[in-house]
């Protein structure tokens, strides 16, 4: 057994990055860590670094791409994600149309700089996925010396759901093949408010692929699913991935955290420990539309392993700031 104390990250408080949600921690061989995520304006795309966690929070935020004045990437600039692919840093974040602002597609940037928050960022553009309606949460992972994008998407047929998708990637801004249909919104808690799968994130330890995603309208009800297969499998048959029948981490009224998800995964210093990072509200009820709120603060926690090897996230743990 556990105890919330034993999620706790020693000089680490909660909320760890206030008013940024979809947090995206990023852990570089540069002996940085890397933050970005979404800002309370939808407007831009900022970059920090640090070489500890703890000073993270107080690093400089350089705002290195801002949204179009007009047209496409023009508003709702969400979730952006950075990796570092083929020797260069690559940003996949989502865009809206400035007339549109619902007309939301995956865009990527590219740098060629040592330090990404430096150099030029080039527009590589919109990632095709054979599918026309709105689609974002780009994530990137390798396993097996392949290369695969994981995405949610309203597809033309049903656009009114939001699914994962998986496919191989062709360049880092190009896919191949045939996207697979990895998971729709089949169970009550991912239906709340919208049905929705989205924000996927992958962790792959002890043989599995751990791939976290989050479910419903981003109220209190936003919570966190996992499919899992294993590293030897293929990952673009639908029938090696096992889906979680109930939420991983979800709300806890006890600490009073509610509508955990959009998560990514880091590492201690010393990589002796795996961690989870998200976003959350401190309280349950929002007025009209919760995306207009923006008291989603980025928060930070160890991961815990059963002897099976399988990841514990616990619950959300009380804010200590």
């Amino acid at each position: 057994m556990f105890t919330i104390n034993d999620l706790v990250i020693e000089g680490l408080s909660n909320p760890f990055i206030p008013f940024r949600a979809d947090p995206w921690i990023y852990k570089h061989k540069d002996g940085y860590y890397y933050f970005t995520g979404t800002v309370p304006d939808y407007d831009l795309i900022e970059l920090r670094r640090s070489k500890t966690l703890a000073e993270l929070e107080q690093a400089r935020p350089v705002n290195i791409w801002h949204k179009h004045p007009t047209g496409m990437m023009g508003s709702h600039i969400w979730a952006p994600e950075i990796h570092y692919l083929d020797n260069k840093w690559y940003i996949y974040f989502a865009a809206g149309d400035s007339k549109d602002t619902w007309n939301i597609h995956k865009y990527v940037l590219e740098n060629s700089s040592d330090n990404p928050l430096q150099g030029e960022w080039i527009e590589k553009g919109r990632i095709d996925t054979g599918q026309t309606h709105f689609t974002l949460d780009a994530t990137v992972f390798e396993c097996n010396n392949k290369r695969y994008l994981v995405w949610a998407q309203k597809p033309d047929s049903t656009p009114d759901i939001s699914n994962l998708y998986i496919a191989e990637m062709e360049s880092p801004w190009c896919i191949k093949g045939e996207p697979l249909l990895l998971s729709q919104p089949e169970f009550s808690w991912e239906q709340h408010l919208h049905e929705v799968n989205e924000g996927p994130a992958v962790l792959i330890r002890n043989g599995k692929v751990f791939l976290t995603y989050s479910a419903s309208g981003t109220d209190h009800h936003y919570c966190m699913g996992m499919l899992i297969a294993s590293v030897t499998d293929d990952l673009l048959n639908v029938d090696s991935w096992k889906k979680s029948s109930d939420p991983v981490f979800k709300s806890s009224e006890d600490n009073h955290i509610y509508g955990p998800g959009h998560n990514s995964f880091t590492k201690s210093e010393d990589d002796s420990e795996d961690y989870l990072v998200y976003h959350a509200r401190n309280y349950k009820n929002t007025a009209g539309d919760p995306l207009d709120d923006p008291n989603r603060h980025t928060r930070i926690q160890k991961i815990l392993w059963d002897e099976k090897g399988y990841p514990i996230l616990g619950k959300p743990i009380p804010e200590s700031r």
